[in-house]
C-alpha cells in the first residue's frame, strides 16, 4: 500500500515554556540595566552613558522578542519560526479597531493634554518636523518589537488557561514590573515618571489590546501598530490624564466585549500557527 502519512508540522510551544520566556526576558533586561545600577561609574566608563539611543537600551527593550525567538526555535525549529513570523501578515481585523488605533489613541493624548492645559500636538523643534519623523521611525524598532514576546508568546499561552481579560491583566502586570529597574536609571525617560500610574497604564493597555489581538486571530501586526501609536512622538505629554481616560475606555470595552473577554472559548491559543504536540 502507498504511504499516506504526512510529515508533521512544527512542534507547538508548550505552556510550561512561559516560565522560561518570562525568566529569560527579565534576565536580559534586568541584567543589562542592573550593571548600570550596581556599578554606574564602571559601566559608564566601559560602555558609555546609558540613554535611549544606547545599544544596551535596545538590547534591554528587545528582550521579550529575543526570548520569543529562542523559544519558538527551541520547540518549532526554522519551520516554526517561519510560521510564527507569518502572524505579521494577518492584517484583516475589525474596521472599528483600526479607527480606534488611527484616531482614538491620538484623541486620548490630545484630550488629556488639553485637560492639563497643554498643546494639541507636541511642539515642533527649531529644526522642524524632520527630527520628530526620525524619532517616529526609531520608535518603530523599540516598543513594537516587544510584541513578538507579549502578544506573540505570552498572550496565546495564557489564554489556554484563563479568560482573555485575565491574560491581559497578567501580561500588563509583568510588563510593568519588567520596566521597574529603568525607573531608577538616570538618562532614560522613565526616571522622571511615577511607577504606580505607569503600572496601572500597562495593565490597562494590555487588557485593551487583547480584543484587538483576538479579533485579528493572533495577528502581530495590529498589536505592533497599537504599541507604535502609544509612543508616537507627535502626541503630546498627557500624563496622568491619558492613563485615566484609557482606564475608562478599557472598562467600557471590557463591558461591551464581556462575552469574549470573560470566556476562553474562541481566544487565540497558538504561538506557532498549525503547530503540533502537547500544549501543557
Amino acid at each position: 500500500m502507498a504511504d499516506t502519512t504526512f510529515p508533521a508540522g512544527p512542534r507547538q510551544v508548550p505552556s510550561h515554556a512561559l516560565i522560561g520566556f518570562f525568566g529569560l526576558t527579565f534576565a536580559i533586561t534586568w541584567g543589562v540595566v542592573g550593571i548600570y545600577l550596581v556599578a554606574p561609574d564602571w559601566a559608564a566608563a566601559r560602555f558609555g552613558e546609558i540613554s535611549g539611543a544606547h545599544p544596551f537600551f535596545f538590547l534591554a527593550t528587545w528582550a521579550p522578542a529575543i526570548s520569543a525567538f529562542v523559544l519558538v526555535l527551541r520547540y518549532g525549529g526554522r519551520a516554526g519560526l517561519k510560521a510564527f513570523l507569518s502572524r505579521l501578515t494577518l492584517w484583516r481585523g475589525s474596521p472599528g479597531w483600526a479607527i480606534f488605533i488611527l484616531i482614538g489613541i491620538p484623541a486620548v493624548f490630545m484630550i488629556g493634554s488639553l485637560t492639563k492645559g497643554g498643546p494639541l500636538l507636541t511642539p515642533l523643534p527649531p529644526d522642524g518636523v524632520g527630527p520628530i519623523l526620525a524619532v517616529l521611525f526609531l520608535m518603530l524598532f523599540l516598543g513594537p518589537i516587544e510584541e513578538f514576546g507579549w502578544r506573540g508568546v505570552a498572550q496565546p499561552i495564557l489564554q489556554r488557561h484563563v479568560a482573555p481579560l485575565w491574560a491581559g491583566a497578567i501580561i500588563g502586570t509583568v510588563w510593568g514590573l519588567w520596566h521597574l529597574p529603568a525607573f531608577f536609571l538616570s538618562g532614560t525617560v522613565f526616571s522622571g515618571w511615577n511607577f504606580f500610574p505607569f503600572l496601572v497604564g500597562n495593565i490597562t493597555l494590555a487588557i485593551l489590546v487583547t480584543p484587538i489581538f483576538n479579533a485579528a486571530r493572533g495577528s502581530l501586526l495590529w498589536p505592533m501598530l497599537f504599541h507604535w501609536q502609544l509612543i508616537n512622538p507627535f502626541w503630546p505629554d498627557a500624563q496622568p490624564y491619558d492613563t485615566w481616560i484609557l482606564v475608562a475606555v478599557t472598562a467600557a470595552v471590557v463591558w461591551q466585549k464581556r462575552e469574549t473577554m470573560l470566556r476562553r472559548g474562541g481566544a487565540v491559543t497558538e504561538v506557532i500557527p498549525g503547530g503540533t504536540g502537547e500544549r501543557a
